[in-house]
């Protein structure tokens, strides 16, 4: 698999709404049964497992840089979660009676709280993840979000502080490929970095007495995701299946895991993981990172277990394994551990994490006149949990505060230049929710903790484009169409409404769209009008790519005020003076300005968060007439496709039955 062009956020998921509108898909039948089920099975068909072969497994993956607690909502209520003092309480608990504990993560160690501003420097994420004792780790998305100097500077900073840090597997970057064509600069850049830490294909350890292979894949949505990855990549099967051989001629392992940053998924056809775990089924255990899955039970194909213990750390997952006379292992207990406040912190691991976390406020928050601790304002309305955003396909609160945000923070600083008609927030870019109390800058810049600026300054800047009113259309029917593919390309507006239909033709979902300005009047978009739309620097190079991806059957082309084609997004920067004007930071002002209604000096949420105010509406109906009105030209497009194919059909089949009565006239 060659490193592909920008393939993620709305973008990807057009290009999957244009394969869809055209085909339908054909599910692969597998069979998957739980650990349980797996369990009783091996009680009928296989000999009794050899009580001297075990081994005690505790994984994380997907910890996005939460070193600390944080407060987030889950199942409509508030917690506090995670926190690297609480796992490794934990983790001393498990080795009281496993003193030899294997210990893994799966990837995108890093990128998603303030810590991370400090990834060069400290690589905090990676020296506590060698505190806790993990044995291994790969490497995710996220990891490339600073770019190729960003990744090679942290495993510098990394082996420089002298702590114990997990190995780094994996096995399908193609330097062969790359060293043929001849390496970058910043392939080279990497190859280096990846030279000095020692990263290999595989690591051999024991525990036990048990011989462990520890593999690591990086899968192919990750790379989709990784817009800023230099790097080329094998199949991840290939790669991971002549890893495999080669453990069996070089080793003699007991067991082969593979920490995989590739992900699970409903549909299996899609499912990564388990389509590593059906072609290559020598593995005994995958852990699977990258799609922030919980799975209560493990997934198994074979003798492959495949576990995912969610993101954040808000779960250490925890699992034995015993060996079967014939080689193979059962897997006879798993759980999710919570992180939560009962749980007691490790008080020298906690003292560690704060001695990084005091770096925060010098190194990268004063330039922006702000504390890590500052009270932003204080909230008392439910903010909708992240997970919500894919399990809802509707106007939410958390994606509405952020899209008023970005108008805000983009409005106080061109006040004398065109108004902003509409912001833009696809979920894919909110990263965690507002919890009941008070808000802090921390909190905010969790929301919103993705990538680097043109600046090389951690965070994304707010960009401003033009869109014809023909292309805002369009990108609502992306939403409309495509999210329930692709939940990340769900978007959330400032300015832009829209009301759609789920059950009418895909590409035609959309049956109403318009402007709502300031003074929350209506206003009819017109098609060939320029409209100034503000966004994410990330999500600005999707929209640059969906004409492409599209084959051109979807345009949208981010255009400067004067029509003319936005070539470098650079050159679409929002600045405060000398300053890019981050996301994160927008959304802060935005809190800041909030009336304080109950006079203790704090400002507090607005009420109207409280409630839904038609941004996107769901129009569910099933009758005919709803169903077929306003057809598109999309709808044309597929009614004629489907009629060529019913054409061609009868056509067939007017063939064959002329042929049978020729062929029985001739009988006769």
């Amino acid at each position: 698999m060659k490193r592909r062009k920008l393939a993620t956020g709305f973008a990807a998921a057009l290009a999957g709404a244009v394969i869809l509108a055209g085909m339908t898909m054909a599910g692969t039948e597998v069979t998957k049964m739980t650990a349980g089920e797996r369990t009783e099975k091996e009680k009928t068909e296989a000999p009794d497992a050899a009580a001297d072969q075990r081994v005690d497994v505790m994984f994380l993956h997907d910890t996005h840089s939460h070193l600390n607690e944080f407060e987030t909502v889950e199942d409509g209520e508030s917690r506090l979660l995670g926190g690297f003092s609480r796992i490794k309480t934990l983790i001393n608990e498990k080795k009281e009676e496993s003193p030899e504990l294997l210990l893994l993560d799966a990837g995108d160690f890093s990128m998603g709280t303030l810590i991370q501003v400090v990834f060069e420097e400290e690589a905090a994420e990676l020296r506590m993840l060698g505190e806790l004792g993990f044995d291994a780790t790969t490497l995710g998305n996220h990891e490339f979000d600073y770019r190729s100097s960003g990744l090679a500077n942290m495993l510098d900073g990394a082996l420089a502080s002298g702590d114990p840090l997990p190995a780094m597997v994996v096995c399908n970057v193609d330097w062969e490929g790359m060293q043929a064509a001849g390496l970058t600069e910043d392939q080279q850049l990497l190859y280096d970095a990846f030279e000095r830490f020692g990263v290999r294909d595989y690591i051999v350890t024991e525990k036990a007495g048990v011989k462990i292979a520890v593999t690591g894949v990086f899968g192919e949505d990750s790379l989709a995701c990784a817009p800023t990855c230099v790097l080329e990549f094998k199949s991840t099967v290939d790669a991971v299946r002549e890893t495999v051989k080669k453990i069996q001629r070089q080793e003699e392992a007991d067991m082969i895991v593979c920490v995989s940053h590739s992900g699970t998924n409903e549909e299996e056809a899609k499912s990564e993981d388990e389509i590593l775990a059906k072609e290559v089924p020598q593995l005994d255990l995958i852990i699977s990172g990258h799609t922030h899955t919980k799975l209560e039970e493990p997934i198994v194909h074979g003798d492959t277990y495949i576990v995912s213990a969610a993101e954040y750390g808000k779960y250490l997952g925890s699992l034995s394994m015993s060996r079967k006379e014939n080689g193979r292992w059962n897997m006879d207990s798993y759980e999710l551990l919570p992180v939560e406040a009962s749980v007691a912190e490790d008080g020298v691991t906690q003292e560690k994490v704060d001695g990084l976390m005091a770096q925060v406020d010098s190194k990268y928050l004063k330039q922006y006149g702000y504390t890590r601790d500052q009270v932003l304002c204080t909230n008392e309305i439910t903010f909708a949990a992240i997970s919500d955003t894919a399990k809802r396909h509707t106007e939410i609160n958390l994606g509405s505060i952020m899209a008023d945000a970005y108008t805000y923070g983009v409005e106080q600083l061109t006040a004398g230049e065109p108004p902003v008609d509409v912001t833009v927030v696809p979920s894919g870019t909110i990263r965690d929710t507002y919890a009941l109390g008070e808000i802090t800058v921390e909190d905010v810049f969790q929301s919103f903790s993705l990538g680097i600026g043109e600046d090389g300054i951690p965070g994304y800047p707010l960009i401003s484009v033009y869109l014809t009113g023909k292309e805002l259309k369009t990108a609502a029917e992306v939403d409309a169409s495509v999210s329930d593919f692709m939940t990340t390309a769900r978007l959330y507006t400032d300015g832009l409404y829209w009301s759609y239909n789920p059950h009418r033709m895909i590409l035609n979902k959309v049956t109403d769209v318009w402007l709502c300005d300031g003074e929350e009047q209506r206003v009819e978009l017109e098609d060939d009008r320029l409209y100034r739309v503000v966004t994410d620097y990330y999500t600005s190079q999707m929209l640059g790519s969906v004409t492409d991806l599209s084959y051109g059957l979807l345009s949208i082309v981010p255009k400067h005020a004067d029509g003319t084609p936005v070539t470098d997004f650079a050159d679409a920067i929002i600045m405060d003076g000398d300053q890019e004007l981050k996301a994160w930071v927008a959304i802060a002002r935005y809190m800041e300005s909030f009336e304080d209604t109950d006079g203790d000096g704090v400002g507090n949420v607005p009420a109207k968060y409280d409630a839904l105010e038609g941004r996107k509406v769901v129009e569910e109906s099933r009758n005919i007439v709803d169903l077929l009105k306003h057809p598109n030209k999309f709808f044309f497009l597929i009614v004629g496709a489907a009629l060529a194919v019913i054409l061609l059909a009868v056509l067939v089949i007017f063939l064959i039955v002329r042929l049978a009565k020729r062929c029985l006239k001739r009988g006769q």
